[in-house]
């Protein structure tokens, strides 16, 4: 999540942990024993929950400490903030589905929910932060967005979201029938707090880029939390950083691999570094194409280690684990591929603000990865089309949710390549 919201948003246009005594009810939650820490999960929404945020700054304050091996239980909500937490759906009368949801007046500005953060103890700046994902335990609905949204808005006309039903063990929808997809629940964001150092380098290229016409959201107040920091008049108003994209702290990575039995390597730059997690996905496909998984609220459990030696992370966190995640739920698949080539005159969003007094004229660009990602999106969304009989707005989803996006090669110069990989499992109607 998300790139779809900033093409809708463009449509519609702590303080620093060093001591115990910085501390805003932490004494509240220290854990003498291994018991599992409950994170999350109270009020209404993220602003009624003392246990949410949805900014970073290093200033934002920890009440919550764990010790390195104790379980913790995050209550991470849907990304909108709209679902409810997981017991909440449990216990509701009223089911979800999508016209009541259509209904729901969505404020990109509350994006993304996350509990936390969570202070580590014996954790210092320099640190690496194990963090292993130990069970995910999902809520009863989920929702993908179609439309004028996500990788190839610009492709797809009108608006259209998607509502499915949850089980342990497949996503249903009565907005896409005929398609069952296997859980393969994941926590989108999974960060650390930035430090203050990293926090203005992160802030300043990021104003550059705006300043040069690049497709960025800088800090906002409106439904900043926590509200005394990040919202009006807050101590750093105009610092905090939105969560869309990941960063070297991590962040919403939205790597589908980072399920059950992971383990995620974060820096530490704040001393206890400030775990938090969020925008949980009931499944997706590697791309994330609509701009949208199937997003959900879940309770996930990790544990967590210190390194005080490890590899660098500079360029963002590192991963491991299975080996079996890393393949498409399916034993069948057709694929799709792409080039970077183009109809002369021709332009697309994610080159625009470079300016294409080149560009537009060309019929073919220099190893484009962006541009033949596209085409792959574009052949994999007109194929489930023509194969299956969904509208564009359908197929759009079920690329987001399933398809794999997958580098074929880098290196055939002009023309590198980009394969869609559709699993067929997930068709079940018969005759499909």
């Amino acid at each position: 999540m998300i790139r779809w919201c900033f093409n809708h948003l463009l449509a519609l246009a702590v303080v620093s942990v060093g001591t115990f005594s910085a501390w805003t009810q932490a004494d509240r939650h220290l854990s003498g024993d291994a018991q599992p820490l409950v994170v999350g999960g109270q009020g209404e929404s993220c602003s009624a929950d003392p246990d949410c945020i949805n900014r970073f700054h290093p200033d934002i304050p920890m009440t919550h400490r764990a010790i390195p091996g104790q379980a913790i239980v995050f209550k991470a909500r849907d990304a909108m903030d709209v679902l409810g937490t997981v017991e909440q759906q449990r216990q509701a009368s009223q089911a979800w589905n999508s016209k009541r949801f259509q209904s729901v007046d969505a404020n990109f500005n509350v994006v993304h929910p996350m509990a936390g953060p969570v202070y580590i103890e014996g954790a210092e700046p320099g640190d690496t932060l194990k963090v292993t994902i130990q069970d995910i335990d999902v809520g009863q609905y989920g929702y993908t967005f179609g439309g004028g949204s996500g990788f190839i808005g610009d492709l797809v006309e009108g608006s259209f979201v998607a509502v499915w039903d949850l089980s342990e063990a497949y996503a249903t929808s009565a907005d896409v029938p005929g398609v069952r997809i296997p859980n393969g629940s994941f926590p989108g964001i999974i960060a650390t707090l930035p430090g203050a150092e990293q926090q203005q380098g992160m802030l300043s290229r990021e104003r550059q880029l705006h300043a040069a016409g690049g497709l960025v959201l800088l800090p906002a107040t409106e439904s900043a939390l926590p509200a005394s920091l990040c919202g009006d008049g807050g101590s750093a108003a105009t610092e905090c950083l939105r969560t869309i994209p990941p960063r070297e702290q991590g962040g919403n990575m939205d790597i589908r691999h980072l399920g059950v039995g992971v383990s995620v390597y974060l820096p530490c730059q704040v001393a206890g570094c400030g775990l938090t997690l969020g925008d949980l996905h009931y499944a997706q496909g590697d791309g994330e194409v609509s701009g949208t998984a199937i997003e959900m609220s879940a309770n996930i459990t990790v544990t967590t280690e210190l390194l005080k030696e490890h590899a660098a992370l500079g360029t963002g966190p590192h991963y491991e684990g299975n080996a079996s995640l890393l393949a498409i739920p399916s034993e069948r698949f057709y694929a799709v591929t792409g080039l970077p080539l183009k109809a002369a005159g021709a332009s697309y969003p994610a080159m625009q603000y470079l300016g294409t007094e080149v560009s537009d004229d060309l019929e073919n660009l220099s190893n484009d990865l962006d541009l033949a990602a596209r085409n792959a999106v574009e052949g994999i969304v007109q194929y489930i089309v023509e194969r299956y009989g969904y509208t564009r707005n359908q197929a759009y989803v079920i690329a987001s949710v399933a398809v794999d996006l997958r580098i074929a090669q880098l290196v055939d110069t002009p023309n590198v390549g980009v394969t869609a990989v559709l699993p067929l499992d997930i068709f079940v109607d018969a005759g499909q």
